[in-house]
């Protein structure tokens, strides 16, 4: 069984208190909690911004529209690594008044072709436009995370594994980024190259490690060809390609982490057994026996939950971990 066929979280988290957001993701999810991000914190606590703390060798700074590549490190490259030991000092805190465990713990980072696609060069164009800077931004992160994955392991004594987060795949494999300008077009990016960059990362890091976005039209052949071990996903972004992308997958041996808990407090909160049954629709529909669900299938909510309350955000990662426990213990009665 993969260690991400169980309830997660997707990693950020609403707020900006690190030690209470490590309290209840280490008491909800029971097997594979995760060290939340925080953005509500401003520059550094974002999903770019968060891997100011984790470059090597390369330094990064904030424009007008974001985070650009700089020279040297300064105050936003402190204030990330800042933030990012506070988090684990929480995490670890956390993970100790709760006894520790032999669960396994997931840290997250933004893949390499959303790191390339926003951030700047100096000229101000997107990195992912430079061969050469999203080489040597891949390079960094790889080790980067590597070195954060261990660090992680270290303190808690325990497996951690890696998620990358890539919510501008699709639209960069589609050719869609914008440029600076109309007439500065961002040519799409190359399958082939995009396994290469990610394959690299995964080596990297070692271990099992996921590939998360809640965006449509995922590239599943491409995934099919890598050696990423799942991917992570919102439901509601499914439509017909991705269901047989989805299938092959799974069928390949891998696990598919299924987004099925609101990322939002809806009007009229779903129950375990709706969201369970969301869960096996998409699999009963694949054909699938439900034996599967309890190897090769996690869940979680659909997104981030950064823009949540803090009182659904704890009601959704428990929603979560509920639905995996129906699903590994009773699949053939949901």
């Amino acid at each position: 069984m993969s260690v991400f066929a169980a309830a997660t979280g997707v990693g950020s988290w609403p707020g900006s208190t690190p030690r209470e957001a490590a309290e209840i993701v280490i008491g909800e999810l029971h097997r594979l909690p995760h060290l939340v991000e925080l953005p509500d914190r401003g520059v550094g606590a974002d999903l770019i911004g968060r891997a100011g703390g984790l470059l090597v060798d390369i330094a990064i700074d904030t424009v007008t529209r974001g985070y650009r590549i700089a020279a040297r490190p300064g105050a936003v490259m402190r204030r990330a690594r800042s933030l990012l030991d506070e988090d684990i000092d929480a995490l670890e805190e956390a993970w100790e008044k709760a006894g520790g465990g032999d669960c396994v713990v997931k840290v997250q980072a933004p893949g390499p072709i959303t790191l390339a696609a926003q951030l700047e060069l100096a000229n101000g164009h997107r990195a992912i436009t430079d061969a050469g800077a999203v080489r040597d931004l891949t390079a960094s992160l790889a080790e980067g995370v590597s070195r954060h994955r261990a660090e992680v392991a270290r303190r808690l004594s325990t497996t951690v594994v890696v998620q990358f987060d890539e919510p501008l795949l699709a639209v960069a494999l589609a050719g869609r980024l914008t440029g600076v300008t109309a007439l500065s077009t961002v040519h799409p990016v190359d399958e082939t190259r995009f396994i290469s960059l990610l394959d690299e990362c995964v080596a990297a890091v070692g271990g099992e490690v996921m590939l998360h976005s809640c965006a449509a039209h995922l590239p599943w052949k491409a995934l099919r060809r890598s050696t990423i071990s799942a991917v992570s996903l919102d439901v509601d972004a499914l439509n017909a390609d991705d269901l047989d992308g989805l299938g092959e997958f799974v069928d390949s041996g891998r696990t598919v982490v299924l987004g099925v808990v609101p990322a939002l407090a809806p009007a009229r909160p779903p129950s375990v057994e709706e969201l369970a049954a969301a869960a096996v629709a998409v699999t009963d529909r694949l054909g699938f026996a439900r034996a599967v669900l309890r190897d090769r299938i996690g869940i979680s909510p659909a997104c981030g939950l950064a823009g949540a309350s803090e009182a659904w955000a704890r009601s959704a990662i428990g929603l979560a971990q509920r639905v995996a426990e129906v699903m590994a213990s009773e699949p053939e009665s949901v």
